[in-house]
């Protein structure tokens, strides 16, 4: 807001200035304070505009922080000022300039509040906007996004190059889950999928897909970054926004989310509550044709979760300005599933599983934030730290009906997990044209897990003979991250440019202690680990497994924009980024299980590094814009599935990880934002990825009647195509009613286990403004064809056919409304890329 009212004060400035000539030089000077009629506070950055009898602008200016302002160079005679400022009424009054009164102090100036205008400025936008900047997709999420769904994790599908996973929840940018997801530009251990299941719809400000980030931030996450913001409450007095929110298909899921603000003088106060129980029914099948074996799942999940958002801003005086805010994730959840094993062939081999898992957590994040500004525009030196911890206590009870798999069981998980960042960063604006920006970062993450299990189980790393793995395993990860960056950026007439480079300097270490039964451990431990980057000792009752990776990288930036006109922009970049593994995918215990499948991570898996280009090419058309883009990848080391037979029950299999050679992958993307009509708008996206893939599996040479000696460990690549289009229409019928029309289709696509079959859906929805538009009812039916659901089949590393289904033909109710006003400014925070991996991508 600073910068835009100085460049309209400096607009106007010039303006008077081509205006007047040398011989004007009976001038004058008004000056005066602006300040709040209720709180008595002075108003900053006020729009101050002098006009001519005829409305013609003479010249202007803006309040400095303390609420004052001085107009000079005002000609002999009358004019009209006029005091201006979101959220109040406009001041107005009749000035003379004589040769007798050339000095004119208008005193203090009291502002009130306008309700209405507030109404205007502080209610959500109807419609939502995309707008592409140079290394980033902005969407301000709009009231027609918002009533998609309850969640931040219904509303991304609507999204351009974004999808969410239905059955695991993951987050995917450009068909790559290696993404990195942030709140507020801060990070959060709770895992993805639950995170933007507990987010409410209603408390998202905008979404920024950050496709090719600069060096200035983490080089985390081969497709980029997906930064959620959410709205702050920055107004004068004692406000904010409430919302409930009510979903059913079969099961009932409810929202509710509050955030409230006070602010008075140098203090700004604000908290957030949002609030979500759901219950969601999952079920579907998976035959082996070739055995006649079918697998069919029925699963419930239960959950109830409450994120609290607490925070002040200090402002010690104009430069110097201090902020702290903890968020407080609780969560509780059960999961209650069969899985009903039929053999077609032999049905005395028939099994069932009933399984129950309770699943308890807390994330708390602390932040500290002190900000310099010092006297030159843009010129500031900023320090954060910030403190995440993560528990999470996991209790499953696995029970068997059928002689063929063995006794039950039950796990017992324990996670603890930490990370503290410290940044220090340093921006100075050289010159009008040029800027130079420096910082410093310290990550220090460790990992604690703790597994005791009832029953024994097969050691996931064993591929060349059994080997039975004790019932209790701790798993201890830390790694240290070190980094400094710099960026430089000069802008010319219709050219700008932005360089930069980030050195990393890494430390890893996996401890992981096995402990096992009288009699059990064998001295064999080509048996207990067969990886030969893990150093493997025993004491005779316990195994010890040490991995470290000390490494150094450099990872550069370089952006170009070039602006020939102002209806056309084309943007080049080019970035190195890094996939460092997330603990799922080392994490040595057992992740999940079923009869037949089972996953578990590698303790020694390398990261991934992309190499990543990048072009858009962006149209301003007179009711809208459309952004064409390509991007190309060169991925080193791939992370990626790696699937094993288990060596004690030939008709199951070990899932897990593994590196793989160099690979490549491109893509197009097309969006538009476009209001063919008044009444009318849309944003549609079409995107299409290609990127071939590379795996491991094993294979039985014979099915009928498999050995260990019949196994063959096969390398193979797929290359996969997918496509998407979307399209987001908005209908406004009345100034108080709109009505929203979603469309999704999703090709067919390839992944190293299955082929999915194409995927569509479409959502219809309606929204009524009350109250004057401080409130807003709406309601949304999702996939009103009920036609979702994720179909696949797959021959590795058996023959496979199945199909999995969810709540997705629900109808959603919403209320929301919005209380206080005033519009004053808030403490600006940097935007800062840090998230832990979380999820394996589920069994498929």
């Amino acid at each position: 807001m600073r910068q835009i009212l100085f460049l309209l004060a400096l607009s106007i400035g010039l303006t008077s200035f081509a205006g007047v000539g040398p011989e004007d030089e009976k001038l004058g000077k008004i000056t005066g304070t602006v300040i709040d009629k209720n709180l008595q506070q002075p108003i900053p950055y006020v729009a101050i505009v002098v006009k001519d009898l005829q409305g013609n602008i003479i010249t202007g200016g803006v309040t400095d922080d303390n609420g004052q302002f001085a107009i000079e160079e005002i000609p002999e005679g009358k004019s009209n000022v006029s005091i201006q400022y979101i959220g109040y009424k406009s001041y107005n009054t009749e000035i003379e300039i004589t040769r007798g009164n050339r000095n004119i102090d208008l005193g203090n100036i009291l502002l009130e509040e306008d309700i209405e205008a507030l109404g205007e400025v502080t209610v959500t936008a109807e419609r939502t906007t995309i707008q592409q900047k140079m290394d980033r997709k902005v969407i301000t999420v709009g009231k027609d996004l918002t009533t998609s769904g309850p969640t931040a994790s219904d509303i991304m599908n609507n999204l351009p190059s974004v999808s969410v996973d239905q059955q695991t929840g993951e987050l995917s940018l450009r068909g790559n889950q290696n993404v990195r997801v942030m709140v507020d530009g801060k990070l959060s251990n709770v895992p993805v999928a639950q995170l933007l299941k507990q987010i409410p719809s209603a408390s998202i400000k905008q979404i920024e897909l950050i496709t090719n980030p600069s060096a200035k931030y983490n080089p985390e996450g081969m497709s980029g970054i997906v930064n959620i913001i959410l709205h702050k409450n920055v107004n004068v007095g004692f406000n904010g926004n409430a919302s409930v929110g009510l979903t059913y298909e079969k099961q009932p899921k409810f929202t509710s989310n509050i955030d409230m603000n006070y602010r008075n003088g140098k203090f700004n106060f604000y908290g957030n509550w949002g609030h979500n129980t759901s219950v969601n029914e999952n079920y579907g099948n998976v035959n082996r044709p070739d055995d006649n074996i079918e697998q069919i799942f029925e699963f419930l999940d239960d959950s109830q979760s409450n994120l609290f958002k607490f925070g002040i801003d200090f402002y010690l005086n104009d430069k110097h300005t201090l902020s702290v805010f903890t968020n407080q994730n609780l969560y509780e959840g059960s999961t209650t599933g069969i899985t009903d094993i039929r053999y077609s062939d032999n049905p005395s081999l028939d099994e069932l599983q009933d399984f129950l898992s309770d699943n308890d957590n807390i994330s708390s994040q602390y932040n500290f934030n002190y900000k310099i500004d010092f006297e030159k525009e843009g010129h500031n030196i900023e320090l954060e730290a910030d403190y995440n911890d993560f528990e999470n206590d996991e209790d499953a009870d696995f029970r068997f009906l059928g002689a063929t798999f063995g006794s039950d069981y039950m796990d017992f998980v324990d996670t603890e997990r930490d990370q503290l960042t410290v940044n220090l960063d340093y921006v100075n604006p050289l010159t009008e044209s040029t800027k130079l920006e420096l910082g410093l970062e310290a990550r220090l993450f460790n990992s604690v897990i703790g597994r005791t299990s009832t029953q024994e189980v097969v050691n996931p790393f064993d591929i060349t003979g059994p080997f039975i793995m004790a019932p209790s395993t701790n798993f201890d990860y830390s790694r240290d991250i070190y980094s400094a960056y710099a960026t430089f950026g000069k802008n010319w007439e219709k050219f700008s440019v932005q360089v930069g480079v980030r050195a990393e300097t890494v430390e890893e270490v996996a401890d992981t202690e096995e402990a096992y039964g009288t009699g059990v451990v064998t001295e064999d431990l080509t048996f207990v680990n067969s990886d030969p980057l893990v150093d493997v000792t025993t004491d005779g009752d316990s195994v010890f497994k040490k991995f470290t990776n000390d490494y150094f990288q450099l990872y550069p930036s370089a952006f170009v924009t070039y602006t020939p006109s102002e209806k056309n922009q084309f943007q080049v970049s080019y970035s190195r980024r890094v996939d460092r593994p997330g603990v799922s995918q080392i994490n040595p215990i057992r992740e999940w299980s079923t009869p037949l499948i089972s996953s578990f991570g590698k303790t020694s898996l390398l990261p991934q590094f992309t190499n990543s280009f990048e072009t858009n090419y962006t149209r301003n058309l007179e009711k809208g814009s459309i952004t064409a883009g390509v991007f190309y990848r060169i991925i080193e080391d791939e992370i990626n599935r790696a699937l094993f037979i288990d060596r004690t029950d030939l008709n199951k299999v070990i899932l897990t990880y593994d590196n793989f050679d160099n690979t490549t992958a491109y893509g197009v993307e097309l969006s538009s934002n476009y209001r063919p009509t008044k009444f009318w708008s849309f944003n549609a996206s079409f995107d299409l990825f290609n990127q071939t893939q590379k795996g491991i599996s094993e294979q039985l040479a014979d099915v009928e009647n498999p050995t260990v000696s019949d196994i063959t460990l096969n390398e193979y690549q797929v290359d996969n195509i997918q496509y998407n289009f979307r399209m987001f229409n908005n209908f406004r019928v009345t100034e108080k009613l709109s009505l929203s029309a979603f469309g999704f289709y999703r090709g067919k696509s390839r992944n190293l286990q299955f082929t999915m079959e194409p995927m569509y859906f479409v959502n219809v929805g309606a929204r009524y403004s009350l109250w004057e538009g401080r409130g807003t009812f709406s309601i949304n039916y999702n996939d009103i064809f009920d036609t979702m659901q994720f179909a696949f089949e797959g021959e590795l590393p058996y023959a496979q056919v199945g199909a999995f289904n969810w709540e997705s033909n629900t109808i959603n109710v919403n209320l929301s409304y919005r209380f206080g006003g005033g519009k004053y400014r808030a403490k600006s925070r940097k935007n800062r890329d840090d998230r832990e991996k979380e999820g394996s991508g589920g069994i498929f």
